[in-house]
């Protein structure tokens, strides 16, 4: 069965032309124009992804992206924006996009990435058994299991996008090594964001709240001033 897109676009030469390169790629596609109508689609269909743009009438991408992670819908969100101004990127990632693209793009590249969001998020579609999560990393009271996704502190499950999941994942395979920003954008988004470092500080942040008992004073991921980050096993735990 062909995975299920939604192109949420009001620029019906937009939505033509991503609804074309996907099909052409072998995905059902759906469309919807405004904000409204894609909350609607999204809550009545099984989207495996919504290709999600900024500037939509009556309700903006950003308010749709808050919405459906109101709902706690995991539904994968690639943004794409016709503005090239950082804040609305990290604003985007921040309220729960999974990546983005600025207009103009090659449909060769949006199709790419979504199939590269798809393959990050397959783990919701096709959990591991918990028998198989073999392999596992243990650091204080965090515990990840790479093979399926899945990261716990203190024996609960924490709730991570994946690239949430995918940063700390990196760090704690590189315990003790400070990284830098620049590096960490290499690593985690596989491709260079110039000037858009402050994606990982937004990541990072998101990642304190969610596993630091005072994210005031960090006690696994520790930031090196003028360099970037490290993740260590606090001293008591």
């Amino acid at each position: 069965m062909p995975q299920k897109v939604l192109v949420v676009d009001d620029e019906e030469s937009i939505v033509t032309l991503i609804t074309y390169n996907l099909e052409q790629a072998g995905f059902q596609v759906d469309n919807a124009s405004d904000g409204h109508e894609a909350i609607q689609l999204i809550k009545l269909n099984n989207y495996d992804l919504v290709v999600l743009d900024l500037m939509l009438p009556e309700m903006d991408g950003l308010e749709v992206c808050r919405q459906i992670r109101e709902e706690q819908l995991k539904t994968p969100i690639l943004m794409l924006t016709a503005k090239d101004e950082e804040f609305d990127k990290v604003l985007g990632l921040e309220l729960g996009a999974d990546d983005y693209m600025t207009k103009p793009f090659s449909p060769r590249e949006l199709t790419a990435r979504v199939r590269a969001i798809l393959r990050r998020v397959d783990y919701e579609v096709r959990p591991v058994p918990e028998e198989k999560n073999t392999e596992k990393i243990s650091i204080g009271h965090l515990t990840i299991y790479p093979e399926s996704y899945e990261a716990y502190i203190n024996g609960d499950l924490i709730e991570l996008t994946p690239k949430q999941f995918e940063l700390l994942l990196y760090l704690t395979n590189n315990e003790g090594k400070v990284l830098r920003r620049d590096q960490l954008l290499n690593a985690v988004w596989n491709y260079e964001f110039v000037g858009d470092t402050r994606i990982v500080d937004v990541h990072i942040s998101h990642l304190r709240e969610k596993i630091e008992p005072n994210t005031k004073k960090p006690t696994y991921i520790k930031t090196v001033r003028g360099l970037g980050y490290k993740f260590e096993e606090p001293r008591s735990v």
